[in-house]
């Protein structure tokens, strides 16, 4: 009786969670059917009572929502593909290259994590407007491309490496670069699939950084995109959770797709 009753209310618990976290995208898929204002009517009502099918259709066929879409799919996948590039290096060089003043650069880098991205978002500005990149994709991209918490997270990482694979590939006469190609590329696939994907939801759902950058509608990200959207149609609440359910759904898919590498890659790193 007692195994029964804990069998219960583990997997009542698991269901219960699963619900409570469920639960706000279904309203937001289902939401996305309502009419202009049901969304906000009261009392509450989950379904709608007539389904407007038309409010997805219409963003569809809205050449600028899903111009802000390719914007925002292009420019997380260069984002992520580049903060590997970046991370992945710099850590390789703190995990298992010498060099002079290692000890403090590494105290820098680490140091920068416990800063505010807001701290420094006016100097950010600053900068990236001297260098010209304003309304361009590299202003969204590059600036953040390199990360403490990802360096650090990928250092661990390439400590466990077992250092005779490392040896034996310098007795065969492989270089660092070799190494890092040949060893620990290959064997860091869950990492590196924690880090780009991360990446690349930061990129999805940045919004700060693009709204002070990016004045052209032609290069406004999905976020950027959605909340002019409800600036200037504040009546047409359907179809602004319509467009948050279509911006939501390629970060869904991503996680269903790479979950089984992220769950591992993060259980992993935490035991080291």
């Amino acid at each position: 009786m007692r195994g029964a009753l804990g069998w219960i209310t583990r997997y009542g618990l698991a269901v219960a969670i699963i619900v409570a976290a469920l639960f706000p995208l279904a309203w937001l898929a289902v939401a996305g059917f309502k009419a202009k204002t049901e969304v906000v009517a009261t009392p509450f009502q989950f379904f709608p009572e007539v389904w407007h099918w038309d409010n997805y259709a219409r963003l569809l066929a809205d050449e600028a929502f899903v111009r802000a879409l390719g914007v925002t799919f292009a420019g997380a996948a260069l984002f992520a593909a580049l903060s590997l590039v970046v991370n992945a290096l710099g850590a390789y060089a703190f995990a298992r290259l010498e060099f002079a003043f290692k000890r403090t650069i590494w105290a820098i880098v680490i140091t920068t994590m416990f800063i505010p991205g807001i701290a420094i978002m006016l100097t950010s500005f600053i900068v990236v407007t001297e260098l010209g990149m304003l309304d361009s994709m590299a202003v969204l991209v590059v600036p953040g491309a390199a990360s403490a918490v990802q360096v650090f997270f990928l250092r661990q990482f390439f400590l466990a490496v077992p250092t005779a694979l490392e040896e034996a590939a310098q007795l065969d006469g492989a270089g660092p670069w070799r190494t890092f190609r040949h060893i620990f590329v290959p064997l860091s696939k869950g990492a590196f699939v924690v880090v780009g994907a991360t990446s690349f939801l930061l990129f999805w759902n940045s919004y700060v950084w693009p709204v002070l950058t990016i004045t052209d509608p032609e290069l406004f990200p999905i976020q950027q995109y959605l909340a002019t959207f409800r600036s200037e149609r504040t009546s047409e609440q359907g179809l602004l959770m319509a467009g948050s359910t279509l911006a939501a759904l390629p970060v869904v898919i991503l996680f269903l797709i790479f979950q089984r590498h992220i769950i591992r890659g993060v259980r992993i790193s935490g035991l080291k």
